[in-house]
């Protein structure tokens, strides 16, 4: 598998929700980094889970509060628009990858028919192509950061109001989640090498 830490470098949305026009997020710039720490805040309705709802739609092609985007409905492209988009950087210990998420409307009208939704997934620093195609992207997803959409969605949205659903998540649930997130599964490992190999001496012991 790739690697099991995940870091978001940038994001590209455009025409999302109450979000006209293109916006882009770039998590290296200086001020985002120079504390470690930085909050997403503003009045209800300004777009804050719009942002977060960009970040799930471009790693796989759908959000918590909209499960399902087809050729009939998509309630997430902002009205009056004939296109929208989600894009993001992120990278792993097996590198840095680019992931797009787009939907247009037929002849660039507004009143057009939803076409097909595009989803890639490339190669940042190649520039190739990696996966195409929704199923395809979000399973490639899953590989490179080991974070299914529900594990991304109870571990990195809980400010999306999924906070309880997760501290109320069965200890099986919540304990993979959480080694995902710190890197700590090793320790996992170890106690049950430790606890095989004390098996073992045990009868050992009782043979002699």
């Amino acid at each position: 598998r790739g690697g099991l830490l995940m870091r978001i470098l940038s994001l590209r949305f455009e025409n999302l929700n109450s979000l006209y026009g293109g916006w882009l997020i770039d998590f290296k710039a200086p001020q985002y980094l120079a504390s470690g720490m930085f909050a997403i805040t503003g009045p209800t309705g300004a777009g804050k889970s719009t942002i977060l709802d960009a970040i799930c739609l471009a790693l796989y092609g759908k959000t918590p509060r909209l499960d399902t985007i087809t050729t009939t409905s998509n309630e997430i492209m902002s009205r009056g628009c004939h296109q929208c988009l989600a894009q993001v950087v992120f990278e792993t210990d097996s590198g840095r990858y680019r992931c797009l998420w787009s939907q247009r409307r037929a002849r660039k009208s507004a009143n057009g028919n939803l076409l097909n939704a595009e989803h890639e997934l490339v190669d940042d620093t190649t520039g190739s192509v990696v996966q195409s195609g929704k199923r395809a992207v979000a399973q490639a997803i899953e590989e490179l950061t080991g974070l299914d959409f529900e594990r991304f969605t109870r571990s990195m949205l809980l400010a999306q109001g999924q906070f309880a659903a997760f501290l109320q998540a069965d200890a099986d649930q919540r304990s993979p989640i959480l080694e995902q997130i710190t890197g700590t599964k090793i320790y996992s490992d170890i106690s049950m090498m430790v606890h095989r190999l004390r098996g073992e001496e045990t009868k050992r012991l009782e043979h002699l």
